[in-house]
């Protein structure tokens, strides 16, 4: 079966969010008992050499950087470092599924951004569906009230990290290959974890902490290669939205992990975003299918 480059996108999106959402669930469950920035320098780590020999091993990892690759992988790196700290720190203090609610609004802010930074071209039906989303975010964290605290900020601090790293990954060139940029996101995470240590502290993990860590190396791998895949893939309007997907491994994973499940108006503002998401997605495939040439 040929898939378009859309349809291609769209499922590399969702085995992204997968896999990361997995690994966050590794992270969250190892943070329980082990300092943080020591977990995330081992599991960093491991996923930095296990890149780099896949990377030699295909051939695929180049450390010599294009010029004019050189400006967006350092804001790209920026965004990386920024977004896995706040998002992993949040994560030690809420609920699975709450912040992963939160981090619903990225399809949105993603379509926004590239709107305004890239020039896409976004309608008003769009603009009207990232509004009423970025309503349903609000519901989430409900600002005011006793669920919008520092952890809860901590979460829209890092859809604006992940942001900045997605939109600069599409304006890489190809040349630059996905192992490449996966290596320098995880080196970058991993050092600055490893300049943090001396002050947040280490303890011995035991062995089910590094089977832990190792788990969630696995899966961050995965979710490094094939998250660059999906959003040079395709669309960026098209793919965002499949972020959406993680809430439904969120929800699972963080029930049957942890034994937590989100509020109503959790589950209902994740809901409003994901519908927006959607009507974003079916509304860019309209605009597509109009443009295409006919024969």
């Amino acid at each position: 079966m040929n898939l378009s480059e859309n349809a291609r996108g769209a499922l590399y999106m969702s085995i992204a969010m997968a896999a990361f959402t997995i690994n966050d669930t590794c992270m969250k469950a190892v943070t329980a008992s082990l300092p943080l920035y020591q977990s995330i320098f081992l599991r960093g780590l491991a996923a930095t050499i296990a890149i780099a020999a896949i990377g030699v091993r295909s051939g695929a990892l180049r450390l010599r950087i294009p010029p004019e690759d050189r400006r967006w992988l350092l804001l790209r790196t920026v965004g990386e470092v920024g977004g896995t700290l706040t998002f992993l720190t949040a994560l030690r203090h809420m609920p699975l599924a709450n912040l992963s609610a939160i981090l619903q609004s990225l399809p949105l802010a993603v379509t926004l951004g590239a709107a305004l930074w890239l020039h896409q071209p976004v309608g008003w039906r769009r603009l009207t569906a990232i509004s009423v989303g970025f309503l349903g975010v609000l519901l989430i964290i409900r600002p005011g009230t006793e669920g919008f605290d520092r952890w809860a900020v901590l979460g829209v601090i890092s859809v604006a990290f992940v942001v900045l790293r997605d939109l600069s990954t599409r304006r890489m060139s190809s040349g630059l290959t996905s192992v490449t940029v996966a290596f320098s996101a995880a080196s970058s995470v991993t050092l600055t974890a490893l300049a943090v240590l001396p002050f947040s502290g280490w303890e011995t993990p035991s062995g089910e902490e590094w089977a832990l860590i190792a788990g969630a190396s696995v899966f961050l791998i995965m979710g490094y290669i094939v998250i660059v895949m999906a959003t040079r893939t395709g669309e960026i309007g098209l793919v965002a939205p499949f972020r959406y997907t993680s809430l439904v491994f969120a929800v699972a994973l963080g029930w049957a992990a942890f034994g937590q499940f989100p509020d109503s108006l959790t589950l209902i503002g994740g809901g409003i975003v994901i519908a927006t998401g959607l009507y974003t997605f079916h509304r860019e495939r309209r605009l597509a299918q109009r443009a295409a040439p006919t024969v």
